[in-house]
């Protein structure tokens, strides 16, 4: 659970769900657990797979001030998947850590997780992470970082973190 309430949006990307072809399944799941784990969900939105709509899109959400932009699809070996391209074309820095960690937890259930094109990275004081676009694959990974996210996300809002005793480790 999220001991601060941080503001989240959920963007699917799908060019299809976009113009209405299909339900977006992804992005409910994330915004429901999302609000299960304390954040306020104040933003959502479906876009196609277009890569200066998408990072519009993530610049336009990170100048609102918003603390976590959850991505979903767009991020598979697709010509048209580009969501990691433009997730690191608006980022200042890039937290390889939290795809890295989200593929190992994925290889323990598919061996196609090595295939996953995820991104991370800070935008201001905003934490955009990329998702699968599976609503399964979606949740079992933001599930996998979910609690180390919260960690961040006060860090990166200014707060005071003392990685040591959060860790459970005595300091000397």
């Amino acid at each position: 659970m999220c001991d601060e309430k941080y503001t989240a949006a959920v963007i699917t990307v799908s060019d299809r769900a976009s113009r209405g072809e299909r339900e977006d399944g992804s992005g409910p799941v994330l915004v429901d657990l999302l609000r299960a784990r304390g954040y306020e969900v104040v933003y959502t939105r479906i876009v196609p797979d277009e890569r200066d709509v998408i990072e519009r899109v993530l610049t336009d959400v990170a100048a609102s001030d918003v603390a976590l932009v959850l991505t979903t699809g767009g991020t598979g070996f697709s010509p048209r998947d580009v969501t990691p391209e433009a997730t690191a074309a608006v980022c200042e820095r890039m937290a390889p850590g939290i795809p890295e960690a989200m593929r190992a937890a994925s290889m323990a259930i598919t061996p196609r997780a090595c295939l996953s094109r995820e991104a991370a990275g800070i935008r201001g004081r905003t934490l955009i992470v990329n998702l699968p676009g599976s609503p399964k694959a979606a949740r079992e990974n933001i599930e996998a970082v979910i609690d180390p996210i919260a960690h961040g996300l006060r860090i990166l809002r200014g707060g005071v973190a003392d990685c040591a005793a959060e860790a459970g480790v005595a300091r000397p």
